[in-house]
């Protein structure tokens, strides 16, 4: 473990911080808070008296939280749309110190905005505003165009896909090829069941009930079954690594020839959400700083730990992750 904290603090004294392009499916968060004492007269439905009322990045803004919380250098792109959300979701970015340079307003799509009722600790109802049809080829051609400056200044190019309609085929490839091009690593976090669009990429991120999905495999429940969805993927994509997320159990590094399990860190878990973005941006953070896949995903494991831990999607540090390191050591 020793030799894993002084390879962090290596990379944690150096001038030069991870540069990480992140092109993904961004939103808002906006929460809603209040209290409900009665029912409407109208509705069997609760009153909601408003307190309170926040907005905080969503989908592929919670990977770049984690990044810019692991003190990584980034860069953001997307497509959002030409609205007061749109100005509110850069203004977020910008107030991280995140270059905004490539992301498009496309007038013909709205921001994506999911809003939650919360009454106490109990969510009533989330109301989402999106348009989930794929970008136009203009406006992909567009953003490819924009990013090609980035991706020769990126140490890693991040690909976070929430099913919003940003990767389609066409902008998919464009990217990868794009970035293959210039020799930088793509590490994908994938959804739905098109994994071909995925060629090319050097990490594919699912966890086990999306792997299972995209290779149309029977539930995974062991490691055989895990490498023979993989093997599907493998096969579809040429990629070079697939790692599993296994939630409260860790992940599995697979390759073509081999495996290798890492069991999860926590000793407490009280909320997975956002732990995937957690294990992205930390993978691709360390990557970045020119550790191997191995090492890269153990402290993405740690990093995992620590997240879920908390209530509600969290990000962590540096220090943080020495210090877990340390204490699973001592353990």
């Amino acid at each position: 473990m020793n030799h894993l904290k002084d390879k962090v603090r290596s990379i944690q004294a150096s001038a030069h911080k991870p540069a990480i392009l992140v092109i993904g499916d961004l939103m808002v968060d906006h929460y809603i808070w209040g209290n409900a004492t009665r029912l409407s007269p109208e509705a069997p439905v609760p009153i909601v008296n408003v307190k309170n009322e926040t907005t905080t990045l969503g989908g592929a803004g919670n990977v770049v939280q984690n990044l810019v919380s692991l003190g990584a250098k980034v860069i953001v792109a997307g497509v959002i749309g030409n609205d007061q959300a749109a100005g509110e979701l850069i203004k977020i970015l910008t107030d991280e110190g995140v270059e905004t340079d490539t992301i498009i307003k496309d007038n013909g799509r709205p921001t994506t905005v999911k809003t939650r009722v919360v009454v106490g600790s109990h969510q009533l109802v989330r109301v989402d505003r999106e348009v989930t049809d794929e970008v136009s080829e203009p406006i992909a051609n567009e953003l490819i165009g924009k990013l090609n400056g980035y991706i020769d200044n990126a140490d890693m190019v991040l690909l976070s896909d929430y099913n919003k309609g940003l990767f389609s085929p066409f902008l998919t490839q464009g990217i990868i090829k794009a970035a293959n091009a210039k020799g930088k690593k793509v590490i994908i976090d994938p959804k739905g069941l098109n994994y071909e669009k995925y060629k090319g990429a050097f990490i594919i991120k699912p966890n086990r009930k999306e792997l299972s999905e995209a290779a149309k495999t029977e539930k995974i429940n062991s490691i055989e079954s895990l490498q023979q969805a993989g093997k599907v993927i493998f096969e579809q994509t040429g990629t070079q690594y697939i790692v599993v997320t296994l939630s409260e159990e860790g992940m599995v590094i697979l390759s073509e020839q081999d495996h290798k399990s890492l069991p999860v860190k926590a000793t407490e878990v009280f909320d997975v959400t956002g732990a995937g973005d957690t294990v992205l941006a930390t993978m691709a953070y360390f990557m970045a700083g020119g550790l191997s896949i191995e090492d890269s995903c153990e402290l993405a494991n740690h990093a995992a730990a620590i997240v879920i831990r908390r209530v509600g999607s969290a990000t962590t540090t540096v220090d943080e992750i020495i210090e877990d390191i340390l204490k699973s050591a001592a353990n």
